[in-house]
């Protein structure tokens, strides 16, 4: 016997109406919405150098304007491809989201939209990477693979607070990347498009975060996965094998990237907002603070 349609809530319905109407009246089709025939501008820096790993040490001092632009180049191109990992990964918890779900609610529908605009979303990342003629350096082997179990095993709470977060800090980098008329063409084209469609996609996941009840037990669990998730997205976004690009040794980037003050700045700033919201709905808390330190986006 096929499991029954599960009940919708009528604020959930409503909240589903209003981003099928927004996704109706504004979205974007990144195969022609982007320019992908222009070529780079020349001393352009492909996002803010502030939020470069290394900026601010003695080893972004020594080395040249060309080597930072290519820096900034290769981060992009390592966040993006994260950015893909993470998207392939909440594409198939959405599914099994809706999978008992009436597919005739709004509710089930606009998670079936969001499917849609995360499938454009990833190749347009895809596309930019390509253009921009940088490897896909990926979420690395370890955060990879556990992301095989988490789509297959997570819980609502995972799901949606999983995707706040990793949505949030792509959503603070790149509103300041799309705001910058100093930057690529390329990348602020890219960041656009992204943050006006994630704004639906995080009000989405954000009503949903706060609609789940937890006991004391219960939290503590949910905490310590989504301290995790925290932790190998938030490392993953820079992947060391980058900085051999701009010859610098990936152990000795990675290490001066891990110490460096401006890096960690740049991540409590990008994950500032996400947490407070993960904080609200009891979803952090000593289970899991100390994986937020160990990622560096709490002080």
């Amino acid at each position: 016997m096929s499991p029954q349609p599960a009940r919708t809530a009528p604020d959930r319905e409503r909240t589903a109406e209003r981003l099928l109407a927004s996704s109706a009246k504004l979205s974007f089709n990144p195969l022609t919405d982007v320019d992908w025939d222009a070529d780079p501008v020349p001393g352009a820096y492909y996002c803010p150098p502030r939020h470069l790993s290394l900026y601010g040490t003695d080893l972004w001092e020594r080395m040249t304007d060309e080597q930072r632009i290519e820096l900034s180049k290769h981060e992009v191109a390592s966040i993006a491809s994260v950015g893909i990992w993470f998207e392939e990964i909440l594409m198939q918890m959405l599914l099994r989201h809706a999978f008992d779900r009436d597919p005739t609610s709004n509710h089930v529908q606009y998670a079936l939209t969001e499917i849609a605009d995360e499938c454009r979303h990833s190749i347009m990342f895809a596309r930019m990477i390509a253009k921009m003629g940088v490897p896909a350096y990926g979420a690395g082997f370890v955060a990879h693979n556990l992301g095989r179990l988490f789509k297959a095993i997570s819980t609502h709470s995972q799901t949606f607070g999983g995707t706040m977060y990793v949505e949030e800090i792509l959503d603070a980098f790149q509103r300041e990347v799309m705001n910058d008329d100093t930057l690529q063409p390329l990348t602020r084209q890219v960041s656009r498009i992204h943050v006006i469609e994630e704004a639906r996609h995080i009000s989405y996941a954000r009503e949903e975060l706060v609609r789940k009840r937890l006991g004391p037990v219960r939290r503590r669990y949910e905490q310590l996965f989504i301290g995790l998730i925290v932790y190998y997205a938030t490392t993953a976004l820079i992947h060391p094998r980058l900085y051999a690009a701009v010859g610098i040794a990936p152990k000795t980037g990675r290490a001066v990237a891990r110490a460096n003050p401006h890096w960690r700045t740049t991540k409590v700033e990008m994950a500032q907002k996400v947490v407070s919201v993960l904080d609200r709905a009891g979803l952090v808390g000593r289970t899991n603070r100390w994986l937020l330190r160990a990622a560096g986006v709490v002080r």
